[in-house]
């Protein structure tokens, strides 16, 4: 998720697409929080490790 994110980013930029880099935005914060999540021990969706 994080990777989809940071590619969104930048086919966002260069491409001058507000859409897909508001997405891209969105994507990489949730991969971030999920992967902080996971990496602290918590359960994230019934798996106790988050890739």
């Amino acid at each position: 998720m994080i990777i989809l994110g940071v590619i969104l980013l930048i086919v966002g930029f260069v491409l001058g697409l507000h859409i897909l880099w508001t997405i891209g935005i969105i994507l990489l914060v949730i991969g971030l929080i999920l992967w902080v999540l996971g990496a602290a021990g918590h359960a994230v969706g019934g798996r106790r490790h988050y890739w």
